[in-house]
């Protein structure tokens, strides 16, 4: 009387095709954050990771907390920099960010 008889929904491709098109933005937004956030991130850290095994004796640096030197000792996990003559500082080989050009610092 006062409900209706419910029948159930045949399966066309129309609703399998909604379905899949449904899942297309969500598809498209894991592609964009890929090329946009892991890719970059991925190419960074293989940069530094060649970087840092290619530090050698007498090279120029800056360290993650801004401090400036010159390597003077290379080892696997440590790197000993002088910042300023007879002053040697040991750091750990990640916290070095960037390698300077040759002749930046010229009070060492």
């Amino acid at each position: 009387m006062f409900i209706s008889n419910a029948y159930a929904q045949s399966t066309d491709a129309l609703g399998l095709g909604g379905n899949l098109t449904s899942f297309l933005p969500l598809v498209l937004m894991f592609v964009v954050m890929y090329f946009l956030m892991i890719r970059p991130q991925q190419k960074r850290a293989k940069e530094q990771k060649a970087m840092m095994d290619a530090l050698a004796k007498g090279d120029e640096v800056v360290t993650a907390g801004g401090i400036l030197g010159k390597v003077s000792k290379v080892t696997d996990v440590y790197v000993t920099l002088e910042v300023s003559p007879g002053n040697e500082i040991i750091v750990q080989k990640p916290s070095i960010t960037t390698l300077l050009p040759k002749g930046t610092l010229k009070a060492l």
